[in-house]
This record gives C-alpha cells, sequence and structure tokens, in this order.
C-alpha cells in the first residue's frame, strides 16, 4: 500500500514533531519532510524530484504560502492546523486553496481523519464550521485583503508597526498603509480605538 506523503510546516518545533510522531504511527501515513516556514518549506519543494513530492502539506496558517503552492504544486493538498479563530480564517483558507481547516486544540482528535478526507478530495471542516458558512451574516472584518487581516491581527497581539513589518516581511511604510486602510475599512477614528479592536477580535486565540 502506498503511504500517504506528508509536509509539515509550523514554526513551533515542538508541535511540529509531535505531530509528525503521531502521524508517523499510521500504516498508511509518512511525514517525509517539515519545515519552520514559507521559505523553508518552498525551497525544500523546489528541490524534491516531483515522484518524491508530498501529496499533502499540513500548514499553520498562510494564506500566500497556500496559494504558492497551490499554483506551483497543483497535484498537492493543503490542510491547515491553527490557533487561529477558524470562524475567522477557515472561510479565507478555502478561498486561498486548502482542502480542510482544523484548531490546533482539537487537532490531536481530528487530523487523521481530516487527512484521510482530503487526500480523497474532499473538504473538511468542523460541523459548527460548515454551519456557521451556511448561516451566518458575512463577518465585519470580510472587507478586509487577507494582507491587511494579518497586520490587523498582529495588531491584535500588541506588536508594534515596527514589529509587523519584521514578521510580514514588508516595510514600515507598507505596514502603515495598510493600518490606514483598515482604519477606514472598519470605521476607527485611531490608532487607541484600531488596538482595542484587533484585540477584541483575536483575544481568545492561544
Amino acid at each position: 500500500m502506498d503511504k500517504l506523503r506528508i509536509l509539515i510546516v509550523d514554526d513551533h518545533p515542538i508541535l511540529r514533531h509531535g505531530i509528525a510522531e503521531l502521524l508517523n504511527r499510521e500504516a498508511d501515513m509518512e511525514v517525509c519532510a517539515q519545515a519552520d516556514g514559507a521559505e523553508q518549506a518552498l525551497a525544500m519543494l523546489a528541490a524534491t524530484p516531483p515522484a518524491e513530492l508530498p501529496g499533502i502539506a499540513v500548514v499553520d496558517i498562510g494564506l500566500e504560502l497556500i496559494k504558492t503552492l497551490r499554483q506551483r504544486h497543483p497535484g498537492m493538498q493543503c490542510l491547515v492546523i491553527s490557533m487561529h479563530d477558524e470562524s475567522v480564517y477557515a472561510e479565507r483558507a478555502l478561498r486561498a486553496g486548502a482542502r480542510g481547516y482544523v484548531m490546533k486544540q482539537e487537532a490531536a482528535k481530528k487530523i487523521l481523519s481530516a487527512l484521510r478526507q482530503v487526500s480523497t478530495g474532499e473538504l473538511y471542516l468542523s460541523e459548527r464550521m460548515r454551519s456557521s458558512l451556511l448561516e451566518r451574516p458575512d463577518s465585519p472584518l470580510s472587507v478586509l485583503s487577507d494582507r491587511e487581516l494579518e497586520v490587523f491581527r498582529l495588531i491584535g497581539k500588541g506588536q508594534k508597526t515596527g514589529d509587523i513589518a519584521k514578521a510580514i516581511r514588508r516595510s514600515v511604510n507598507t505596514v502603515e498603509t495598510r493600518r490606514a486602510n483598515i482604519k477606514k475599512k472598519l470605521r476607527v477614528r485611531d490608532a487607541a480605538e484600531l488596538s482595542r479592536l484587533a484585540f477584541r477580535s483575536f483575544e481568545d486565540e492561544a
């Protein structure tokens, strides 16, 4: 039986190795590569012969990485395992090209079934998220672009403009432009109000 070859991309080594250990216990799965971020993952894949590429990439939230993987390796499926609230990010991850979304708090219980489901081409979402996508009105944050949402999340974590610029590998001016766009779209008056709104939006994250 051919094993499902899996790439894990996550910047937390303990979590990454823990997931790998769990998956490698399964007779039909094999973690063939691990990376601590998008750059390392893409470099590893570029150096991998086509016949040896993973069938699935398990990634922490990284919408640009998901889009790039789908463009460069269209035969590879993406499953997101993230601490970020699925009500905010799951739909965006699917639009970027992911085939499933699992919260890290539930990963140990659901990752195996999620991987098997995604490997067959099906979508995997929690029942709560399936219902939410069908029933809820658009989130107020839906007006933000993916890049603006990432800046907004980092603001919510208390990061300053310089720290955000380093985290997303963009200039301070770019971050300031995105902050201005976010304030305009969310109709907030000043930086203090923006910070409070961002904190409340992401205070449930681990």
